[in-house]
This record gives structure tokens, sequence and C-alpha cells, in this order.
């Protein structure tokens, strides 16, 4: 006998709630990134741009805390920064929230092969150095 909720977990629902992952976490990202664009321009929108020597970003935006931190200050480009690692976790989000429903489902298969792109992914994020 089944568990009274187990069926709610159909092929057609995790598509459905899968695509709504992607979506709204897309549009959260794009709505961030032009708030910190608005902020960014409206402090430097005047300011001269020097194209002869490349400058990297300051030391602050190089860590998820430091961007974090710089964004709560109203900093705009750390709160274009953070719209845009909400970009990147968006589809990691997915296939997390696809495992959960693979789980839900009881498709042990498909619970082997999203776990192991999952580990690639969060592997691959892991060992990413600038």
């Amino acid at each position: 006998m089944s568990a009274p909720g187990a069926r709610l977990w159909t092929d057609e629902r995790i598509a459905h709630a899968v695509g709504n992952v992607l979506r709204y976490g897309v549009m959260i990202a794009a709505g961030i990134t032009a708030v910190g664009a608005a902020v960014f321009l409206w402090h430097h929108g005047g300011a001269e741009t020097g194209y002869r020597v490349f400058q990297r970003e300051p030391i602050e935006l190089r860590t998820i805390r430091g961007t974090v931190a710089s964004a709560v200050a109203g900093e705009g480009r750390a709160i274009i920064q953070v719209g845009l690692l909400l970009l990147i976790a968006t589809p990691i989000a997915r296939v997390a929230f696809a495992l959960v429903g693979f789980a839900r489902e009881r498709d042990w298969r498909f619970v082997g092969i999203t776990a192991l792109v999952l580990g690639l992914l969060c592997f691959s994020l892991l060992l990413a150095r600038a």
C-alpha cells in the first residue's frame, strides 16, 4: 500500500515544478542585476573610462561572502555580481529539485543519473579558481 501523497509527484508535476524553478530563478536574477546596474550607473554613470590599463575586480568581490557584504552595503557592482551568482545557481537548483522529485517518485535510475550530474556541477564549481 502506498503513502497517501506518493502519487502527487508525477512526471508532469516534476517537469512543471522544475520549469518554474528555472523561470523564477532567471527572473529574480535579472531583476537583481537590473537593480545593481541602476545603482552602479547612478553612482558612476558620468565617470571617465580608461581602457589603457586593465583593472581587476576589487578584492571584496572575489569571494561570495565579500560580494554579499558589499551588495548589502549598496554597492552596484556587488549587486550585479549577486544577480549573476543567482543566475549561475539557477540550473544547479533545477538539478537538485529534479533529484528530489525523482527520489519522491522512487525512480532510482534517474536519481542516480541526476545525483551524478549534481555532483559534477558542484565539483566543477568548488575547483574553479580565478
